[in-house]
């Protein structure tokens, strides 16, 4: 633990600090003094370690989690606006177009994104579509690069044949306000929890609403069946993916890289969550195979590096276990993967990009 712990003795330079029993003076406190915390982070450990038991005596309770009491975290959802949704621009990027589009998700907020269309697609029927999401970075530009060496999961699945949808999240890509600069102050992540809890919104749940009214758009696609949608997503791409799954069940299959641990684990490392990342009282109520169980019986691949530093690998497979559970209970186990791979915080991609070909496109589908 990263933790200023200290033993206070009341000062050894001034002798009369501490009050003693029964005196209104101040005494010297013996050597077998108490130890007292100074620090924030050990004291909020604290509090997560007095929560472990909690989930082994809710278990029972959180195995009947359902979409209410995920709701009832998340807080109300914003009223319904149309959707207005225009194309701004156009570009060739070779097998597929990259239409940037815009759509209103809210009276007061817009979500810019980019649509990919490949041209092998144009005037069939409908078919697959992929929603694809954006970790903490650049925002949707990082995910619909072509660049081999990093995360271009939305490049890849439009190269494969699926129309792909990928916004920007808010606070990143073109929805981070341009005086706030990602390399001095990090994100807006935390600015904007500051102004969420102080009219009572979750950060998250705006993402949430933001990415089901992305399936709207999908939805409504000529060259888009509404029952072959997925979503994919790195690290936080990973959290909203699960939890859009999980609350919209127009999502037909998930990939999650990345993420699926445990919010235990995850907030045990040092300076690792973000203000859009959490919803009011979570902790000791729901965690990520709760959130995870919801998806089953639909297809769910989950990506893990062994060396992730953020999302440890040993809550990784200890939560998939528990899903195998759930996936089991409802005669779907074999709807369940976790590709484990050699490596860090990154996409992997050497089986997402075949399970959703498999799930969507192949022989059924």
């Amino acid at each position: 633990m990263n933790a200023r712990v200290e033993a206070i003795r009341c000062c050894d330079a001034r002798p009369h600090c501490c009050p003693g029993p029964g005196s209104d003076r101040l005494v010297t406190p013996p050597e077998s003094s108490r130890i007292r915390n100074l620090s924030p982070w050990a004291y909020w450990q604290l509090r997560l370690a007095a929560h472990d038991d909690d989930r082994a005596t809710a278990q029972p309770q959180r195995a009947r989690l359902d979409r209410s009491a995920v709701r009832s975290l998340l807080g109300p959802e914003p009223e319904a606006v149309a959707l207005d949704c225009a194309i701004t621009e156009t570009v060739d990027c070779g097998s597929y177009e990259r239409h940037r589009i815009l759509y209103d998700s809210e009276a007061a907020m817009s979500v810019p994104a980019y649509l990919l269309i490949p041209h092998e697609r144009k005037g069939a029927a409908r078919g697959a579509a992929v929603l694809a999401v954006h970790g903490h970075g650049a925002g949707k530009s990082a995910i619909c690069s072509a660049d081999e060496d990093g995360d271009g999961y939305a490049h890849h699945y439009a190269e494969r044949g699926f129309v792909v949808l990928a916004p920007d999240l808010r606070c990143f890509g073109e929805r981070q306000d341009p005086q706030w600069d990602p390399s001095d102050s990090k994100y807006d992540c935390d600015w904007n929890l500051v102004c969420a809890v102080m009219v009572g919104v979750n950060p998250i749940a705006q993402n949430l609403w933001d990415l089901q009214r992305s399936i709207d758009v999908l939805e409504a696609h000529e060259l888009v069946d509404p029952k072959r949608i997925a979503i994919a997503g790195l690290s936080y791409g990973a959290t909203m993916s699960l939890l859009t799954a999980a609350m919209d069940t127009r999502i037909s299959a998930v990939v999650a890289s990345g993420f699926v641990s445990s919010w235990q684990a995850a907030h045990r490392v040092p300076w690792n969550m973000c203000g859009s990342q959490i919803m009011w009282g979570q902790i000791g109520e729901v965690e990520h195979a709760d959130i995870a169980a919801l998806i089953a019986p639909r297809p769910l691949l989950v990506e893990t590096g062994t060396a992730d530093p953020i999302f440890p690998i040993a809550a990784a497979l200890a939560t998939v276990r528990e899903l195998g559970d759930a996936y089991e209970r409802v005669g779907a186990r074999t709807h369940l993967e976790h590709h484990v791979f050699d490596g860090g915080h990154r996409w992997s991609g050497e089986r997402a990009y075949d399970f959703l070909a498999e799930k969507l496109m192949g022989p059924g589908a």
